[in-house]
């Protein structure tokens, strides 16, 4: 099953992506994520963007290398249906449809992290290699 092994590891990859790179971007940028959230009535807007910044850049990295892989990628499902729920649910105006595709796309991505929970990480992972 060495293919199964180097497709997981390819949907690791490309589902720790962004993740990775949010992460970091939220991390480098607090105040501007922070009055983002602040302007999507989150509370503690600052710690928020703080821990969702973690969430994301160690998440995603989790996934990435393997380790942890079921939880991290559990965690970062639930975090994308309810990152989806808060900002991504206004269908209205010029700014409707874009946020349509964006629901769609956190849905596949949610699915996508709920399956490798499900399957885990792989042989071509930390998790193989610690047993």
């Amino acid at each position: 099953m060495a293919n199964n092994s180097a497709l997981i590891l390819i949907g690791r990859i490309l589902l720790s992506f962004m993740f990775i790179l949010a992460g970091y971007g939220k991390l480098t940028a607090i105040g501007g994520t922070a009055g983002y959230f602040g302007s999507l009535g989150l509370p503690a807007p600052t710690i928020v963007a703080v821990l969702v910044g973690l969430l994301e850049l160690l998440g995603g990295l989790a996934v990435l290398v393997g380790f942890q892989t079921r939880i991290a990628a559990l965690a970062l499902g639930i975090f994308t249906l309810a990152a989806t729920a808060a900002a991504h649910l206004n269908w209205t105006g010029d700014a409707g449809m874009v946020q349509w595709m964006f629901f769609q796309k956190n849905l596949g991505v949610a699915g996508g992290f709920f399956v490798l929970a499900a399957c885990g990480a792989g042989a071509l992972s930390l998790d193989a290699k610690r047993g």
